[in-house]
């Protein structure tokens, strides 16, 4: 494997060695550990990586798990804004994860993403089909789908979608006035991160925390979302006209008790016409559910992968 480095290695991940990854875009941050067949593993926002601490080493007892920070994230290389979004579109976010895999030797692998991640997973696998063996989403549903289902709901509950695509420097500011704020409000009291104080140990949240306070991460996280409101719509709808489906089986996993059942109801309805293997299930988690049910996350996931 090339890139390897031991320096900087996340402690919760004993076992796994820490990489750098050299796309043609910038240096992708990662660790990689267990044996068997490949499975990928990315992460939503605002998180990094960490995000998979409890469950990546559940999944690599019966696989090679690569986990890695997308580009704008964590320790990763940040994409500079561009005209259109096109730099953080997720097309873009997939493309750099698929050379990652291939510079580790993978042609062809498994990919799970969370939330943000989700979404680069099954665009990954709509652009890349020959790549993606099997696709596993966690909480979300498709970004055209999000937006041409938007309604008073979606703006009270999921405001967040909007205020970070609005136009620099706007929200970029305003998260930089108090970002202990946003994020106690927002990410904590609005998503439900860190609930459990077992499950999210203070210097986990604090690793979450900090990327609020550095104006780079900030701007990188806006481009992504302003790209999910422009750019990545376009990508999804030009699909649905041609009719492009995800070739591979996918599998939908969803909070039992967030907002996907009430914005959707069976979020595997609106993932049907996607795919013509769609297969899924509630988790009685909060959004964040590789953290709060990691056992659980694992299992799902195993079974599919195993199927």
């Amino acid at each position: 494997m090339h890139g390897s480095r031991r320096n900087g290695l996340p402690a919760a991940f004993g076992g796994f060695e820490a990489h750098r990854l050299t796309t043609r875009r910038g240096t992708i941050n990662a660790v990689v550990g267990g044996s068997g067949p490949p499975l990928l593993l990315l992460h939503g926002y605002p998180q990094s990586l960490l995000m998979w601490h409890a469950t990546a080493p559940r999944l690599a007892r019966r696989h090679t798990v690569v986990v890695t920070d997308m580009a704008g994230y964590g320790d990763s290389f940040r994409p500079a804004p561009s005209f259109g979004h096109e730099a953080h579109s997720k097309r873009a976010l997939a493309l750099d994860q698929v050379e990652v895999m291939d510079r580790l030797g993978f042609d062809t692998f498994a990919v799970a993403g969370h939330d943000r991640g989700g979404r680069v997973a099954y665009r990954m696998a709509l652009d890349h089909p020959g790549h993606v063996s099997r696709l596993a989403v966690l909480d979300i549903v498709p970004t055209g789908d999000v937006w041409a289902r938007a309604d008073a709901a979606l703006a009270r509950g999921y405001w967040h979608w909007s205020f970070l695509a609005l136009p620099a420097p706007l929200p970029e500011r305003l998260i930089a006035g108090d970002p202990d704020a946003f994020f106690d409000l927002h990410v904590r009291g609005q998503l439900g991160l860190g609930e459990d104080p077992e499950r999210y140990p203070l210097e986990l949240l604090d690793a979450y925390r900090r990327p609020l306070t550095d104006p780079g991460a900030v701007e990188a996280m806006c481009e992504d979302y302003r790209a999910g409101a422009t750019i990545d719509v376009e990508h999804d709808e030009l699909d649905r006209a041609e009719g492009r489906r995800i070739a591979c089986p996918l599998l939908v996993l969803w909070a039992a008790h967030g907002s996907l059942p009430r914005f959707y109801g069976d979020p595997l309805d609106v993932w049907r016409p996607w795919a013509a293997d769609v297969r899924g299930a509630a988790v009685d988690a909060s959004h964040f559910m590789a953290e709060d049910r990691p056992e659980e996350t694992a299992g799902h996931l195993l079974a599919f992968l195993g199927a």
